[in-house]
């Protein structure tokens, strides 16, 4: 391999690669953003409470659920972020909770202190994550939504 071979490659990866590297990057600061990237899957609002971080509201096909934002320094700046979907009065054993889990990679199901079943998924948004991946995961939310809704209606 010649050495104008090897500029002209390195030349051509180094292209290649700065259009993902300028891509901008969404933390737990950028509130905004995260909410357009619910809004693309239905109806979304900010709950906003005295000192509390900032919280989502959202409804996927008519099913409302939430997203936290965690672990923040000033309320702000979270580093990452909790969907979560509790169905008030929907009772599950302890083995059909435990069937959930095992069967699935994203969500993890569980019983909260009322005895209701609950399914919850985290992102980590120290590093950043690219719009598209915020997308990607709001996407990947509303199916796991709509999974435990069909699992606990068997």
């Amino acid at each position: 391999m010649t050495f104008r071979s090897l500029i002209v490659g390195g030349a051509l990866a180094l292209a290649l690669a700065l259009p993902a590297q300028a891509q901008t990057l969404l933390t737990g600061a950028d509130t905004d953003e995260i909410l357009n990237a619910a809004r693309g899957y239905g109806s979304a609002r900010f709950v906003e409470e005295d000192g509390d971080p900032p919280q989502i509201t959202g409804k996927i096909e008519g099913v409302t659920y939430q997203v936290y934002f965690q672990n923040c320094s000033d309320n702000s700046n979270c580093e990452d972020i909790n969907f979560y979907l509790g169905l008030a009065d929907t009772k599950l054993s302890l083995e059909k909770i435990n069937e959930w889990n095992y069967g699935k990679r994203f969500g993890r199901a569980y019983i909260d202190q009322d005895g209701d079943a609950c399914v919850e998924m985290d992102l980590d948004l120290v590093n950043g994550v690219t719009p598209d991946y915020m997308d990607g995961q709001f996407g990947l939310w509303s199916q796991v939504m709509s999974e435990f809704l069909d699992f606990v209606r068997d």
